[in-house]
């Protein structure tokens, strides 16, 4: 059973190709069925004083995701943030920068799922609200699978709002590298990885891009 923490000297020494792999052998273990064993009262302890998250991963807020589990990962491992779509805005960037740059998590994951109803919503051109605007963020992954899928161009058709899924997460990876001069600078400095992938509603598997 896992009761220690990830404390800053455990931090410094992953690399991003060690914490995505931890990432990926989580979610295999999520997908077996086998989560490790974990002692919740001794880790909301050891992390009172302080956290050190190995990853920050960008998320829809659909409840079918749950990230965490998804991963496998427990209290101080990883940094949430979801929006409907999972995309980037100013403060959602300023977030994965204080992950990253802040405190030290060494991956950037966008993560995509399967059907995603704010995807389906972009690819109707739903107007309602505030929604309109959020799914304006998700529009130019919309265009661009118009250009390379067949067929109809709504969520009618499963497989252009699979590759919508796709191109949203590909974008937004570029958008967070061409909004955040300090994330694009980490990256080229090989201190963090940003990357991302697409959670399978019907096995739980993540795939990445």
């Amino acid at each position: 059973m896992r009761t220690l923490a990830i404390n800053k000297v455990a931090q410094d020494a992953l690399t991003p190709s060690e914490v995505l792999n931890n990432l990926l052998e989580g979610n295999k273990r999520f997908t077996n069925n086998s989560l490790e064993a974990v002692d919740y009262n001794s880790l909301v302890k050891e992390t009172v004083g302080g956290q050190y998250p190995k990853a920050v991963i960008l998320s829809c807020i659909d409840s079918r995701v749950p990230v965490e589990q998804v991963f496998d990962q427990t209290i101080g491992d990883i940094f949430v943030s979801r929006v409907a779509g999972n995309f980037e805005n100013t403060d959602i960037l300023g977030s994965l920068e204080y992950s990253c740059a802040v405190a030290g998590s060494k991956v950037v994951l966008v993560l995509g799922h399967q059907s995603c109803g704010a995807v389906k919503a972009a690819c109707d051109g739903v107007e309602l609200g505030n929604i309109t605007a959020m799914l304006d963020n998700i529009m130019p992954a919309v265009k661009k699978s118009s250009e390379e899928v067949e067929g109809e161009a709504n969520s009618s058709n499963p497989e252009f709002v699979a590759k919508t899924v796709e191109n949203n997460v590909l974008l937004t990876v570029e958008r967070i590298r061409e909004k955040s001069p300090i994330l694009k600078d980490l990256e080229d400095k090989g201190s963090i990885s940003i990357v991302g992938g697409v959670y399978s509603l019907e096995t739980g598997k993540v795939t990445m891009l």
